[in-house]
């Protein structure tokens, strides 16, 4: 008989489940107080044991999962303390996630998953739907679309095994975020933080019963700053509201209906100026490595030489709605119906100031302008001001702008029928989505290679002019696009407990994929006043459309088995067959591949008062990345494939009351097989695959206690991330560095809550990418890269009733 998701979990824990909450790093610590005791909790603290994300009905145990997932309770997420979304994902094994970019436009790689960048396998839901079914778009992926607030119960995440079957199928990274529901106790919190470089951010959330039956939760927050990296304007600014009401129909089911709006934006933050010597970095010149900015005033609006005038400040990130609901309801002993439907819409743009070139002398800058043996004739500010000297430091960068108009319907239905130790699940799933795209990238302006650069015009000793108030060239690639996608997919899950202690279960997915849409690019470039002495309006201008008209279908399989020797010891193994569907950006640029994972995963589980370990050994070979990256101001192709070894551990021990010590690890034997970069030119087989380490590490240690009405707490967090390279052609290392966070709770009546928290607190300079938009090294020297994020506190005080 199948219950709705509350009964699932009380069902479980009576059973004999012991109450875990999963802290920092997805290892298990002991359960929060229960509710009544903890004001602000919300109901049903039990489910944290419980999870949703890559199962076919109501939900189950971690320890009975017979796939690698983690899963993440509020207080977890508020003591991993993310700068952003996807910052969270690093205390995930097996993903490098890289937040240097703010709060949007993060990197997120899966298991030696060979990628470029972006997001490219890995899938956000909310509350089991895709919100946006594309795991990524050029300038767009999925964490981009939601942020972590206080109105987030907890954040779940699968890794391979089921992913491929369920949802969009997903063979990497599935991050479902589950939302905080109402009970039958009107409940409330409030918090006000604010940080040491200037952010303030409010969040709230109030829920409680309407009836007997009925429930609802409403909050979100509000922020704004100029961010860490300060361009000295606001850059950061908005907020998100969600609201929710529940409906149970007396134990037979529920029905949840959602609203989420998301209005906020930030600073897209690129690489800037270091110095690299081997697998030495240092900082450039006076360009503070965790909290430069190349953008500044001088540079926030400019007009370019289309006559777009362009706003730095309203960066990237997105302005959408999304409806939703989930219901689960029994229709007869044994046979349960479960519906999951979404549908989003608005606009998702990005605004940045990309760096084109390291900084060079102004000499030299004539040079790469004007040709061989070209001078300064002058050089001056753009904004006015006198002259600057010809051995000034100086660099280009674009004034790129991304406009994004999207839309997804995700509806996914299935029907559920146990009988005895066996359960069959059947669905369907229809996926509608669509983005109309403008792109003007290029627009190169000259700067002073500092912080809060100035625009510079410069003029040739022989009389030609290469600037016109600062830009040194017009637009390198347009795009005029309009796609529309569809997934349909049948899928059936048969799950069979043999014995008390043997679970097996096996399923199949079917998928068909369409894309149309028709789709403008740049054509031949052109001196756009014709006259050869102004080198600056060099441009580029939309050749004619043409069309898109593509459709395929896959088969995904998965089998797996889960054996308990005790109630807290199994182990598990699992095969899978993924498949990911190239999307409108491929298909722009002609590469129709479709990539296929063949996964094989293992792993042991213990669950005690004292001690939780995961440990998880996957191997997967990757055929068929089909990518393109910007090089030059132009798209590049990259195509092949990878294989991958690695360990996945995560745990936590409990020596003594109220202390803890949790860790994550990964181990990853990521290389190249066939695979092409440099539109084919570069065989890149046997190399590591990019941006991703051989090893990875967290520990987090904390420990509270009661004094009287005071429960004060303590953390920290000591990460390692291991040596890198940036490019596929393993040309550009990325040292290995560590990051030290920490911080410290006291809650008093169990009302309020004071918390500082520090991030980076040794200020580490930490390269998580180098320059992107060119193919190997850079050289010695000063190169451009991407820092994490320097030294920074926040400083919080909530209530809750």
């Amino acid at each position: 008989m199948m219950h709705n998701f509350r009964s699932s979990a009380s069902r479980l824990l009576l059973a004999g489940a012991a109450p875990f909450a999963l802290l920092a790093g997805g290892a298990m610590a002991q359960a929060a107080p229960a509710a009544q005791d903890a004001p602000g909790v919300a109901a049903d603290e039990d489910q944290a044991d419980i999870i949703v994300v890559g199962t076919a009905g109501a939900g189950t145990r971690r320890q009975d999962a017979a796939f690698a997932v983690t899963s993440l309770s509020s207080d977890a997420i508020a003591r991993a303390a993310p700068n952003s979304t996807a910052d969270l994902l690093r205390t995930i094994p097996g993903v490098s996630a890289e937040s240097s970019g703010g709060q949007n436009g993060a990197n997120i790689f899966v298991r030696g998953y060979p990628s470029a960048g972006d997001a490219q396998f890995v899938t956000f839901q909310l509350g089991g739907v895709p919100f946006f079914p594309p795991s990524t778009l050029s300038f767009l992926e999925n964490s981009q679309l939601i942020r972590l607030d206080e109105t987030v119960d907890r954040v779940e995440a699968v890794r391979g095994g089921t992913g491929s079957l369920f949802s969009n199928g997903q063979p990497g990274l599935t991050v479902n975020v589950q939302q905080r529901e109402g009970g039958q106790t009107l409940k409330g919190f409030a918090k006000l933080s604010y940080t040491d470089y200037d952010e303030i951010r409010g969040d709230a959330w109030i829920s409680g019963p309407i009836s007997e039956d009925t429930t609802f939760m409403v909050g979100g927050y509000y922020a704004q700053g100029n961010g860490i990296r300060d361009p000295q304007f606001r850059a950061e600014k908005g907020g998100q509201i969600t609201a929710n009401i529940r409906h149970d129909f007396d134990g037979r089911g529920s029905l949840l209906i959602y609203g989420r709006y998301l209005n906020d934006h930030g600073q897209w933050l690129l690489p800037i100026p270091v110095n690299q010597d081997g697998s030495k970095i240092s900082q450039y010149a006076n360009f503070d490595h965790g909290t430069g900015a190349l953008a500044g005033r001088d540079v926030r609006v400019t007009t370019n030489n289309a006559g777009r005038t362009v706003d730095l400040a309203d960066g990237r990130g997105a302005k959408l709605g999304n409806l939703g609901l989930s219901f689960d309801y029994e229709l007869v002993d044994g046979l349960s119906i479960r519906e999951r439907a979404s549908y989003l819409w608005g606009t998702a743009n990005t605004i940045g100031l990309v760096p084109t070139d390291a900084p060079m002398s102004a000499a030299a800058m004539a040079t790469t302008l004007g040709g061989a043996g070209s001078t300064v004739g002058s050089l001056t500010y753009a904004s006015g001001g006198g002259a600057v000297a010809a051995g000034t430091q100086v660099m280009r960068a674009g004034i790129w702008e991304v406009r994004k108009r999207i839309d997804a319907f995700v509806n996914d239905m299935a029907l559920e029928f146990k009988t005895g130790g066996n359960t069959l699940t059947g669905g369907f799933y229809l996926a509608n989505y669509t983005t109309r795209d403008n792109w003007a990238l290029g627009n190169d302006i000259l700067l002073t290679a500092e912080p809060n650069a100035q625009r510079l015009n410069l003029t040739l000793g022989d009389g030609r002019v290469a600037t016109r108030d600062g830009f040194t060239s017009g637009a390198s690639f347009l795009v005029n696009g309009r796609y529309e996608g569809r997934d349909i997919a049948f899928y059936a899950v048969d799950e069979l407990q043999i014995t008390d202690r043997l679970r097996v279960d096996g399923g199949v997915r079917w998928q068909r994929h369409e894309v149309v849409g028709a789709v403008a690019t740049s054509g031949a470039a052109f001196d756009q006043d014709g006259n050869a002495a102004t080198l600056y309006d060099r441009t580029v201008q939309l050749g004619g459309a043409s069309a898109i008209d593509y459709n395929a279908s896959r088969w995904s399989w998965t089998t797996g088995a889960n054996f308990d020797f005790t109630s807290q010891i199994g182990v598990f193994a699992r095969y899978s067959r993924g498949n990911s569907f190239p999307q409108f950006d491929n298909l722009r640029e002609g590469l129709t591949i479709i990539s296929k994972v063949d996964t094989y995963e293992g792993g042991v589980k213990v669950s005690t008062p004292m001690l939780n370990l995961y440990a998880t050994l996957f191997h997967n070979k990757f055929d068929g990345l089909a990518t393109t990256q910007i090089i030059n101001g132009v798209p590049n192709e990259s195509v092949g494939g990878a294989k991958a070894t690695g360990v996945e551990l995560e745990g936590v021990i409990r020596p003594f009351a109220g202390f803890s010590i949790a860790a994550a690890g990964t181990y990853l034997d990521g290389t190249y097989r066939g695979f092409f970069s440099g539109n084919g030119t570069i065989d890149n087989t046997g190399n590591r695959v990019q941006r991703q380490p051989k090893w990875m590490w967290r520990v987090t240690p904390s420990y509270e206690l009661t004094v009287g009405d005071f429960r004060p707490s303590i953390f920290a967090t000591l990460q390692y991330t291991g040596d890198r390279f940036s490019d596929p052609e393993n040309a550009q290392l990325l040292p290995n560095y560590y990051q030290l966070d920490a911080g410290v709770s006291v809650d008093v009546n169990q009302r309020w809550k004071l918390a500082v928290t520090g991030n980076n607190l040794t200020d580490e300079l930490g390269l998580t990418e180098g320059n992107p938009r060119i193919i190997g090294s850079q050289g010695a020297g000063t190169i451009l890269a991407r820092p994490i994020l320097g030294r920074s506190f926040r400083f919080s005080a909530a209530y809750s009733f």
